[in-house]
């Protein structure tokens, strides 16, 4: 075991702080990273504060995370002391079923084991990146190619691989019009990838507020979704819609965009239901979807993608005393677009 300085949040809603944890001792297929940057995803500020359900305390949040492995077990193959390295939001899986076999993780039908907030086959519940090391199976661990730098690409292992798997899926590419609905931690990463993919992008936002930056992050459009006149003359304009947004939508106004087969895909996940008609579906045949993250594989191969285009996520970098304050400004959409923390600083 290895006792590390972590951030923590105490309770539920309670502001997170400086404590210790424990780190399993090396196993023979572990990998013990020395964590260097980890970035801060909305999903985090949801767990910690149980908008998503009942949650496990004292919780260290952070499935962003990106550092260089210090020490290896015995039968560790995959990676050497002194590589680059990230882990995203998963740390396990069942590994025996039909999904894992497919390298379908994130979808493990055993249930698979959050990075945090969650407990480990060990019974453990586990910590995440807001800390100075973690301990990892090394099936569960990616290579960050050299071409990217740790801090920009921390967030690359969830807000990256959240955004490309399902552009992955549904095709996007030269000659499909994409829509990206709001320009956040995962908007900016999806609009980049989609443009690096040769796709026609739009992004569709509340306000004109972020335009000239989502133009220079690769949107060929931008719109208002505040001005009625938007869903008026984008009618049936997408190929496929992204939605990053956790706030409810009016599904049928955004579904009403979509050209015949298009697809409105959810990567934000409101706390509350959402009611629909399901005229907007069955007219024009369209696809209502939902996307979580990305198998270890797809997660390996987004990186190299990244790597090949040049893409890292837009941070503001923060020490750990900053994390509360970076909660609120998540929170009242104050951030450029992703929170990372040097670690060097817990």
């Amino acid at each position: 075991m290895t006792t590390v300085a972590a951030y923590a949040a105490p309770a539920a809603k309670a502001p997170l702080e400086r404590t210790t944890i424990e780190r399993r001792a090396v196993g023979e297929f572990d990998v013990l990273i020395d964590i260097e940057f980890a970035g801060i995803c909305h999903s985090d500020i949801h767990q910690a504060r149980e908008g998503w359900g009942t949650a496990i305390f004292p919780m260290v949040p952070g499935h962003e995370i990106a550092g260089v492995v210090s020490e290896v077990g015995p039968g560790v193959t995959k990676y050497a002391v002194g590589d680059r390295v990230g882990v995203g939001c998963l740390v396990d899986s069942c590994r025996a079923c039909e999904n894992c076999l497919k390298g379908l993780e994130q979808y493990c039908l055993g249930g698979n084991v959050g990075t945090y907030n969650a407990v480990g086959k060990d019974g453990e519940p586990t910590y995440g990146g807001y800390s100075q090391k973690i301990v990892v199976d090394e099936n569960f661990v990616v290579r960050i190619p050299d071409g990217l730098s740790l801090d920009v690409a921390a967030p690359l292992l969830c807000a990256g691989i959240t955004t490309y798997s399902p552009l992955r899926h549904w095709n996007a590419g030269p000659g499909k019009k994409v829509a990206v609905v709001g320009l956040g931690g995962l908007g900016h990463m999806a609009v980049k990838i989609a443009h690096a993919m040769g796709s026609e992008v739009t992004v569709l936002s509340q306000s004109l507020r972020k335009k000239d930056d989502g133009l220079k992050l690769g949107a060929d459009r931008y719109y208002a979704t505040s001005d009625p006149k938007t869903f008026e003359e984008l009618a049936g304009t997408f190929d496929l819609i992204i939605s990053t947004v956790s706030a409810p939508l009016d599904f049928g106004a955004f579904l009403s965009l979509l050209r015949t087969d298009g697809a409105l895909v959810n990567v934000g996940a409101p706390e509350e239901p959402i009611s629909l008609n399901l005229f907007s579906v069955i007219a024009g045949r369209k696809t209502l979807a939902g996307s979580g993250i990305g198998g270890i594989r797809e997660t390996q191969e987004m990186l190299d993608f990244c790597a090949e285009h040049g893409i890292g996520a837009e941070i503001e970098l923060i020490s750990a005393a900053e994390i509360n304050e970076a909660y609120e400004r998540v929170l009242a959409s104050d951030v450029r677009y992703r929170f990372v923390i040097d670690t060097a600083t817990i």
